[in-house]
């Protein structure tokens, strides 16, 4: 009675122990959920250059750990540095012109105060030689009149002298009246002879006005050219200092080129995929090599889709790798995935016509993983390598190891 209580006892014990261990292991998964289904990742970057020529030196070995900032490898730069004079003579070039360019100007301001005096000096002859041509051809129309009247006198006298003498015949007149009639008529006739030199003298007058006007006239159009010409000198400067900036952009691409010759880390990094050697000729954008990003590393772990509810980002979580599973890395969950490719034996072919379910029925379902993300916190370059196998256990919040 006593073997059989006894047995039903430990019995008893069994059991609460197999559910007690059993429950202690789900809890502990709960709280703690981890897999082995893991691999190592870090940023790639390929290491392509910005100018193209002949590698003329290679400063790195394939898998070599290197700084930010240590040259990588260098590409021929004589062609570069020729480039470089070349933009800088022509810069020198142009700010000579320029420098000319000035002190010409300065010079033709002086030109163009000169040529604007004497245009000035023009324009007052103009006005002076249009006033004595005016006054040239009142002369001439007062000589005119002057001739028109004396003429009409000696006319009136000629006549007197005609209408007397006959009567001195008949001794109708004296002599002594006849003769003052001849000699009016003489007076008269010099008075003609006068106005008409008086007359020819006042159209040579005005003939020599007239010419000075067309010689003022063509003076102040030859000073006013001798200004538009001055004027546009000074404007060609405006081009000239206009390609300035250009000259310094020249300058400024053929210095980045050259100085791009020279190829540097971007930051800590594993040279990997080191396939070239010294006398390659080097393409611009083309991947010489690649850089794995030694700075950061991480952790791709693939948990089960019931395990994502006890993982969230910011949980601490204990990091494996295969090269060295002894030894334990701290690592921070940074976050999870959303979306991984379907099962087609689960849902079908998706089409862009119809959905091509499958006829079939699993009567086992797997749990979908999604990916975690895991940042190394204390990594160690020796034991991680991209794409190595890893196990990862995510911690709870406020867990200990």
């Amino acid at each position: 009675m006593n073997r059989a209580i006894f047995g039903r006892f430990l019995g008893i014990l069994i059991v609460l122990g197999s559910v007690a261990a059993v429950s202690a292991v789900l809890l502990r998964v709960n709280a703690r959920p981890q897999t082995d289904d893991a691999e190592v990742f870090a940023n790639l970057i390929g290491i392509a250059p910005e100018v193209e020529g002949r590698i003329v030196r290679i400063n790195v070995r394939d898998n070599q750990l290197v700084r930010k900032g240590d040259l990588l490898f260098e590409i021929d730069p004589i062609p570069y540095e020729y480039a470089l004079e070349e933009a800088r003579s022509q810069q020198a070039t142009l700010e000579g012109q320029i420098r000319d360019m000035q002190r010409m100007m300065a010079a033709e301001r002086s030109a163009i105060r000169a040529a604007q005096a004497n245009s000035n000096s023009a324009g007052a002859k103009i006005a002076s030689a249009n006033a004595a041509v005016d006054a040239a051809q009142a002369g001439i129309d007062a000589a005119k009149a002057d001739l028109s009247r004396q003429q009409a006198d000696y006319s009136y006298a000629e006549n007197n002298v005609l209408r007397l003498e006959p009567l001195l015949v008949k001794q109708f007149v004296t002599v002594d009246l006849v003769d003052q009639a001849r000699t009016a008529r003489s007076v008269k006739g010099e008075a003609v002879r006068q106005a008409r030199s008086r007359l020819a003298l006042a159209e040579a007058q005005w003939a020599s006005a007239v010419a000075q006007q067309k010689q003022a006239q063509a003076e102040y159009e030859q000073s006013q050219a001798q200004v538009d010409e001055s004027i546009r000198s000074v404007t060609l400067l405006d081009p000239l200092t206009g390609q300035r900036q250009a000259r310094e952009a020249a300058v400024k691409t053929a210095e980045y080129n050259l100085a791009r010759t020279k190829v540097y880390a971007p930051f800590d990094a594993r040279v990997t995929n080191l396939t070239i050697s010294e006398g390659a000729y080097a393409h611009i954008g083309q991947q010489a090599f690649t850089l794995i990003d030694a700075r950061t590393w991480w952790v791709v772990a693939n948990f089960r889709e019931t395990d994502l509810r006890h993982i969230q980002p910011g949980m601490k979580a204990d990091v494996y790798v295969m090269a060295r599973p002894d030894r334990k890395f701290e690592g921070t969950v940074e976050s999870t995935g959303f979306g991984v490719m379907p099962d087609e034996s689960l849902v079908g072919k998706l089409t862009k016509d119809l959905p091509d379910v499958q006829r079939s029925l699993n009567w086992v379902h797997l749990a979908t993983r999604f990916p975690v993300r895991v940042r190394v916190d204390n990594p160690q370059q020796d034991y991680f390598r991209v794409g190595a196998s890893a196990m990862v256990v995510v911690r709870s919040q406020g867990g200990h190891t």
